[in-house]
């Protein structure tokens, strides 16, 4: 009998009670600098390096949820957000109360056109562009940190 409920528990109701991964889309902001390839990164709450981010828009698919969150996050003005993402990476979101959960990121390249420095959260946030190479070094999470990498 035991065999039995182990049975049920982990192929029958256990997978009933699992929730999905959350779902976030990023922008991968990107110029061309002096020296190559350039990279958008804005600090997160707790003053981590991170790709703009947020959780779908209604009415908006994920390329424009990522372009309007690296306006809000990031100042982007005018870009060329790609269609469909370049990767999507498992990762965890962490929350501000502590708690976190395991959340899936789809990336959408941004080529930056035009950027503001009047963006709504231009006093929580700093921006900074940085080479692709030390962009994937100080991003903290390493399924992200490796997506950029391959840019």
């Amino acid at each position: 009998m035991t065999d039995f409920l182990r049975t049920a528990w982990s192929e029958l109701l256990s997978p009933f009670l699992r929730r999905p991964p959350m779902l976030q889309m990023a922008a991968l902001c990107h110029r061309e600098g002096a020296n190559g390839r350039e990279i958008l990164l804005v600090t997160s709450s707790s003053g981590n390096w991170i790709l703009p981010k947020g959780w779908p828009i209604e009415g908006t698919d994920g390329g424009g949820t990522a372009m309007q969150e690296a306006f809000e996050e990031a100042g982007v003005k005018k870009g060329d957000v790609a269609p469909t993402p370049i990767a999507r990476v498992e990762t965890v979101k962490r929350f501000d109360d502590g708690n976190e959960a395991p959340c899936t990121l789809e990336i959408y390249p941004v080529a930056v056109a035009e950027m503001t420095d009047d963006y709504p959260e231009s006093h929580r946030r700093e921006r900074r562009w940085v080479p692709v190479s030390e962009a994937a070094n100080l991003i903290n999470e390493p399924a992200l940190a490796e997506a950029i990498a391959t840019l």
